[in-house]
């Protein structure tokens, strides 16, 4: 437990990390989507009993796979709170964390822009939309990073003890 570390570079991880599972959440929803349309309309396969699994499956992944999403967000911010409770850092680099914070708060936006870039486009609006958790962490990237990076501070910079 001594060399586990924890910095503001764990919230950009975990930006990166929503960023490209959401991507191919919703790439491979809309690619599925499609397989399944080709499969129930194709008149080589007449096996009622496999449409039918196949639609089933198709249903249940919005939920499955959306509360996945959450599931994997609140474990990664979770993770980053225990590493940071691991570590003890001088409260003067409290300056530098804060800049570097700036710095991933921003980069948060572009994450967030490049889900909602890919989201509004025709082909993925039915898609996103049926994707609740996915789409609102994505939307409120930016402030959640905000607030992860925010408590990350306080538990890593809380543990401080100076010699006395």
């Amino acid at each position: 437990m001594k060399n586990k570390k924890a910095s503001g570079l764990d919230i950009l991880f975990m930006g990166i990390i929503l960023v490209v599972f959401s991507v191919a959440i919703i790439i491979g929803f809309k690619i599925y989507s499609e397989i399944d349309d080709k499969f129930q309309n194709s008149g080589v396969i007449n096996n009622s009993r496999a449409q039918a699994a196949s639609t089933a499956m198709l249903n249940q992944y919005p939920g499955i796979i959306d509360n996945g999403f959450l599931f994997l967000t609140m474990g990664l911010a979770v993770i980053a709170f225990v590493l940071a409770g691991l570590v003890r850092i001088h409260p003067i680099f409290f300056v530098f964390y804060i800049i570097l914070l700036g710095i991933i708060i921003f980069l948060a936006v572009v994450f967030s822009n490049i889900y909602q870039g890919i989201a509004e486009q025709a082909e993925f609006t039915a898609v996103a939309d049926s994707l609740i958790f996915t789409s609102h962490i994505m939307n409120a990237l930016p402030f959640l990073v905000g607030i992860f990076g925010t408590l990350l501070a306080i538990v890593m910079y809380k543990n401080y003890q100076g010699a006395l």
